[in-house]
């Protein structure tokens, strides 16, 4: 069977390439924007690429998976539609021919999901079950974002986004999962849900094809959560929670911190320490996301001193606080943030690792969400926990950022050229810095600029 993808270079149908590919279909795709790293990953498993969406592109092709990305109007689609060729969504693609007769362990959340999922699956590759996995990032310890895996485990990151043009239900539905992670739920995707309760009404559709013989993993206090909950739930629920500064979060799964950045905590299930965690990693978040794979993980088997073991050699997740390098001095990262809570828990975490060390955010409000401004009330508390803020604003922007910059709580400015930001960050930063740069796109390559300007043989002056 020949499949075509269209919009095969998206972080989700890339991966669905990957994986029909090694279910052994022919695979080919188009995109618009055909180009490494996603283009040099496909086609080193030998699935072509095509430049733009042209009927032509359907030669030969025996099923058409369309990306949500494609809307009508398009002409590949249009051509789709006059001539009654088969078509499917990715999400029901994945169900009908990746997922049938697997255990899927699922995580759906509005933060953390690719960083769960990549520690899941972690957990049950370092437990030997060499599971399938499509994970909307690039797991570095598997240093790829899918692979079909051994039956029958599969973990798969449980997006709440619409599946296609023709199926406006969320993704997650598709997916039958057994093992459920419920991160958190927070209003996002303002492009395609109208209020919070839309959102919980889709998160309730995910419960309602969860097996009574299943297993839901849930916070404490999570009163979104607890609403969807509350509309009906067929499924035994295990719940995580924290101790940390004398708040306790109580759960059936407790993490109670050693360090205040969270890199060593106590592992507690139903008041019984099972272990301590010492990993690279910071945050409690990170803690919260840890204590939620440990128990889908033992849903399917893997004790959680095994799990708590894997977790000691969890390297992470590209794009989510990775360290891109230490240049002149000064600490440079990449963070994936699209969210203002995502922004504050991410600064918050490197605040207690660093102590009183300057901290300088560079944010791009790229999502969907924030490029419409409904976020705009919280984006400055956001920021709270660093030293300074450089907003990226680019001059064709539907709203305007003065507000955010004068309720920010720390000094702020607003930029809208990525050289400038790269040209005052490299005239200002010092060593012993820490810069964080903030976005859920690609920012211009604002990333290997900056580093290139900081670099000793072209830095001049290092105040």
């Amino acid at each position: 069977m020949h499949i075509h993808i269209l919009g095969i270079c998206g972080t989700f149908m890339g991966s669905l390439a990957i994986i029909a590919k090694q279910l052994g279909y022919e695979v080919s795709g188009s995109d618009e924007n055909v180009y490494p790293p996603m283009s040099t990953q496909l086609e080193s498993v030998g699935i072509g690429l095509m430049q733009g969406y042209k009927p032509e592109h359907f030669a030969g092709v025996d099923l058409i998976i369309v990306g949500n990305a494609m809307s009508r109007g398009n002409p590949a689609v249009e051509h789709m539609l006059n001539n009654n060729l088969p078509y499917t969504s990715g999400p029901q693609w994945l169900a009908d021919y990746a997922l049938k007769d697997s255990w899927v362990l699922a995580v759906a959340g509005t933060h953390g999901k690719t960083t769960t999922s990549s520690m899941l699956a972690w957990i049950l590759e370092f437990a030997g079950l060499e599971p399938g996995f499509l994970i909307g990032g690039v797991a570095r310890n598997f240093n790829v974002s899918a692979r079909l895996g051994k039956r029958p485990f599969f973990v798969v990151e449980a997006d709440e986004y619409d599946t296609a043009f023709f199926d406006k239900r969320s993704k997650f539905v598709h997916y039958r999962g057994r093992t459920v992670i419920l991160n958190n739920l927070e209003f996002d995707h303002a492009d395609i849900f109208d209020d919070l309760s839309a959102i919980k009404r889709q998160f309730h559709h995910l419960v309602r094809t969860i097996p009574g013989q299943g297993l839901i993993i849930a916070p404490a206090n999570d009163d979104n959560i607890d609403d969807t909950l509350a509309m009906g739930c067929w499924t035994p629920v295990e719940v995580f929670g924290q101790s940390v500064n004398n708040i306790e979060q109580p759960g059936q799964w407790l993490g109670e911190t050693l360090e205040k950045d969270a890199s060593r905590f106590k592992v507690i299930f139903e008041n019984d320490v099972v272990g301590v965690v010492d990993w690279e990693h910071t945050g409690i978040h990170n803690m919260k996301n840890a204590l939620a794979a440990i128990a889908a993980a033992r849903h399917v088997g893997v004790p959680a001193r095994q799990s708590i073991e894997a977790l000691g050699q969890f390297k992470g997740v590209k794009r989510r606080m990775e360290h891109l390098g230490e240049i002149a001095g000064v600490n440079v990262y990449d963070d994936f943030a699209h969210h203002p809570t995502a922004i504050a828990t991410t600064l918050e975490g490197l605040r207690k690792q660093v102590g009183n060390a300057r901290i300088i955010a560079i944010i791009e409000p790229r999502s969907n969400t924030m490029q419409m401004g409904v976020h705009r009330d919280k984006l400055a508390p956001a920021c709270a926990a660093a030293t300074q803020v450089i907003w990226y604003q680019p001059e064709n922007s539907s709203w305007n950022m003065q507000d955010v910059l004068n309720d920010s709580p720390v000094p702020a400015r607003i930029f809208s050229s990525i050289e400038t930001i790269v040209e005052t960050i490299g005239r200002e930063a010092r060593p012993g810095d820490f810069v964080v740069i903030m976005s859920n796109g690609g920012f211009g390559g604002i990333h290997q600029k900056l580093l290139g300007e900081l670099h000793p043989a072209e830095k001049k002056d290092v105040v």
